[in-house]
């Protein structure tokens, strides 16, 4: 395993993060794949055994098992000051809006479950996991700021969100002497690429880590065309996520495959690769412990840049999907970036 800084932190992060959205009580989520805790602690132990030290999950998964799930296994498996636990907090729910809770209690709220949850004190990176458009984004700074100094995390992170609006974030942070965003977390893979646009340049200019969620696509990335899983079966999210560019995605998908045996490598490996060579550490998922095998395995994979341009050429813009595509005010205007449809951009 490799390691790296996180971005505008002191993180020493694996360039491997284990994405813990698989684990947790499938009768209290809303994923019927995920698994058991002994499955996930056996995921978890493999994962540190072959050097993955950051690990990313949410009080969202599986209402908070899965943060319940991790935090045990690292307390058995691992010490607590080896390894980078990030987890995220979702917007303000309208029972708390109606109540008039704010935004700094609700982030309060929020992580004091999740470190309940955990089984810890702090957080090493805490995530805003999608836009609030009810809050004004002072508050929500103002609010995980208090957390950093009340040291309950150490660093923040954003997710799902436009470029504009970390930068005006990060600029609001500054000019009032908050903890500034020092990563983010957003939908990138081989066959999702419109984080190219505007948030990676950003990103890279301002050494803000990207760490990247579906790396492979659901398991699209992984998998020749035909082949299934239990997650492709089931997984409605990944199917509204990934249905409508079906065909399109295919041709890469295929060349993918075809690297793959050229290399004698795993398809999971090919695609990594590529990743590995836009960002800081992508978050991947593992429900089997051969998925944590190709990941490790991608690190030390170099693609030639013959190679990466020809998984990246039959690439054409995607219309936004999956939390991006959902995540608006009540009132956005249909023909506002946030709401692209199927329209190309």
């Amino acid at each position: 395993m490799k390691y790296t800084k996180l971005g505008n932190s002191d993180l020493n992060v694996s360039r491997i993060c284990l994405g813990c959205m698989g684990f947790g009580d499938a009768t209290n989520g809303q994923h019927s794949w995920t698994l058991d805790e002994e499955h996930s602690r056996e995921i978890i132990k493999y994962a540190l055994d072959n050097g993955i030290n950051f690990f990313d999950t949410a009080i969202a998964y599986q209402s908070g098992t899965s943060e319940q799930y991790l935090g045990r296994a690292l307390k058995d498996f691992a010490n607590r000051e080896d390894v980078v636990v990030a987890t995220k907090f979702l917007p303000r729910t309208p029972d708390e809006i109606e109540e008039g809770i704010t935004g700094k209690e609700h982030i309060e709220r929020m992580l004091n479950k999740s470190l309940e949850n955990l089984g810890m004190d702090y957080v090493d990176l805490y995530i805003y996991h999608m836009w609030d458009w009810n809050t004004p984004i002072y508050d929500i700074l103002e609010g995980l700021d208090r957390m950093v100094k009340a040291g309950k995390t150490r660093y923040i992170g954003i997710s799902n969100c436009f470029a504009w609006q970390l930068a005006e974030a990060n600029a609001l942070a500054e000019k009032y002497g908050f903890a500034k965003f020092v990563s983010l977390q957003g939908h990138y893979n081989l066959i999702f690429r419109e984080e190219e646009r505007e948030m990676a340049p950003y990103c890279y200019e301002h050494n803000i880590a990207l760490t990247p969620y579906s790396s492979l696509a659901s398991g699209r990335l992984s998998k020749r065309p035909g082949e299934t899983s239990n997650r492709l079966e089931k997984d409605a999210y990944a199917k509204f996520k990934y249905d409508a560019t079906k065909d399109q995605d295919e041709i890469i998908i295929n060349r993918v495959a075809e690297l793959a045996d050229q290399h004698g490598v795993s398809m999971t490996e090919i695609s990594l690769a590529w990743l590995l060579t836009k960002v800081t550490s992508p978050v991947v998922g593992a429900t089997k412990v051969h998925h944590i095998d190709g990941a490790v395995k991608a690190v030390d994979l170099e693609l030639s840049e013959e190679e990466i341009s020809y998984l990246e050429e039959p690439y054409y813009p995607h219309p936004l999907a999956g939390v991006m595509a959902q995540n608006k005010p009540a009132n956005a205007n249909e023909k506002h970036v946030w709401s692209t449809g199927s329209q190309k951009i």
